[in-house]
């Protein structure tokens, strides 16, 4: 029986992007629906978050 590579993920490959230190992703909830949020939650919303230390390995393996 022959290995086979597993394939990377193209969903993973477009939502996450790499740092020096890990990854960062686009936050949720900001598509549509906006007039209703505040613009405070929308202005925290613009940013991108660092992905959580926990969730890096999956991400790492997703990736690879």
């Amino acid at each position: 029986m022959s290995k086979v590579k597993m394939k990377t993920k193209s969903g993973a490959r477009k939502r996450f992007k790499a740092t020096a230190n890990g990854f960062k992703h686009k936050q949720s909830h900001r598509s549509h629906i906006l007039t209703k949020k505040s613009p405070k939650r929308k202005r925290q919303l613009r940013n991108m978050k660092v992905v959580a230390a926990a969730d890096q390995p999956l991400i790492k393996r997703m990736l690879a």
